[in-house]
């Protein structure tokens, strides 16, 4: 990939400006311009692929030159790996705001990652998962923020479920069970090996699968088709 090869040496730092709360104008434009590259590779890789995604594309995406993209991000490697870790942030951002409730009804819960899963972070997220198989670089950058993001993923998911405590290993199972059947889902629909008919019913049976496995979990009246649900949730 053109864009994890890029290699540049680290420009000279320009002289800062004293901000509010004791921060700089220097660093505060800094954190503006970085988060634009990195929505801007987001957005390239889901709209070009990983493989066909470069540094000028990214850079064109974020309306910055070549040589401004490089002060902020010394190569491609570098950029990509914020990109993920700003993926796996919006994902337990989103985790957060659906689970950070008193009454934890399955059928919310689920219905919300399912929204989450039809943005474009996800999109993003399979994409750089599935071209890691092959690209041992891209791979090398992964591979940690994998453990990383699963590591707090489950500290979180234990602290946002008092319900089930003293059943860990049920947790566990509840918890993988639902992430790997809705992202495998959502990978389905989008490749057209899923009818979207099938969503609603595949919905009810995970959700009836999670209460089967934890009866104090509450049961609210069941949700409206996900394509049918308001979305509540902040555009991640």
């Amino acid at each position: 990939m053109a864009l994890a090869a890029v290699r540049s040496g680290s420009p000279a730092r320009q002289p800062r400006e004293r901000g509010q709360g004791g921060q700089t104008q220097q660093s505060l434009k800094s954190a503006q311009t970085r988060a634009r590259l990195i929505d801007a590779t987001i957005r390239c890789i889901v709209k070009v692929g990983y493989a066909n995604t470069t540094t000028p594309q990214v850079a064109a995406e974020a309306g910055l030159s070549r040589g401004a993209m490089l002060h902020h991000f010394e190569n491609g490697s570098a950029l990509i790996k914020a990109a993920i870790v700003e993926l796996h942030e919006k994902r337990l951002r989103a985790f957060r705001r659906a689970a950070d409730t008193e009454n934890h009804d399955v059928d919310a819960l689920v219905r919300a990652y399912w929204r989450q899963l039809q943005k474009p972070a996800f999109v993003a997220f399979h994409e750089l998962a599935l071209a890691a198989r092959t690209h041992a670089d891209l791979a090398k950058i992964l591979q940690p923020l994998q453990v990383e993001y699963r590591e707090r993923f489950n500290a979180q998911a234990v602290a946002l479920f008092p319900e089930w405590q003293g059943d860990r290993e049920r947790f566990d199972l509840a918890m993988t069970l639902s992430q790997t059947m809705l992202e495998g889902m959502a990978i389905n629909v989008l490749t057209g090996a899923m009818a979207e008919a099938m969503v609603e019913p595949m919905l009810g049976l995970l959700e009836d699968q999670i209460r089967a496995m934890n009866p104090k979990l509450s049961k609210g009246a069941r949700a409206r088709p996900a394509k049918d649900q308001p979305a509540k949730d902040q555009p991640d």
